[in-house]
């Protein structure tokens, strides 16, 4: 797991120079679904909504594209212990909640969890968007002598 504390922004919101080792030691993944995800087991018809779409929604991630079989298994323990804390009559126990967190982190399934992890999935940009960015920054150049 990464270092604890604040959350670092993504590479490309990062201002200064950064040095090339620092720039390669982040992994950077394509965002949306890998294209060579193994046969997986539906979601359980008996999971919580949200459980079920938590663990579906980890198929169109871009992580997925790391996990092996018992990452998928951990997925689906951890569908699997959201569904009865949702579906419990006593509610939530905290104990259980921060324990699901931190199974949910092991998998990354946050930004956070990945930045920390020094993971960062590629954003797609609308067309046109990239090239707009440079432009930008080469007229404010060419303004200020730059």
């Amino acid at each position: 797991m990464g270092a604890r504390g604040p959350i670092g922004k993504r590479s490309e919101e990062r201002m200064g120079h950064r040095s090339k080792e620092e720039k390669d030691s982040i992994t950077k993944a394509p965002s949306g679904p890998p294209t060579d995800l193994p046969d997986l087991p539906d979601a359980d018809p008996l999971w919580h909504p949200i459980a079920a779409d938590w663990y579906l929604s980890l198929r169109d991630s871009g992580q997925a594209a790391f996990y092996q079989p018992s990452d998928w298994a951990v997925a689906r323990y951890a569908a699997d212990l959201m569904s009865k804390v949702l579906l419990s009559e006593r509610g939530p126990n905290g104990q259980l909640v921060a324990a699901l967190n931190s199974v949910m982190s092991s998998l990354l399934t946050t930004e956070g969890d990945r930045r920390r992890a020094r993971m960062e999935l590629e954003r797609k940009k609308p067309s046109g968007q990239a090239d707009a960015d440079v432009t930008v920054l080469d007229d404010y150049r060419s303004a200020f002598g730059g």
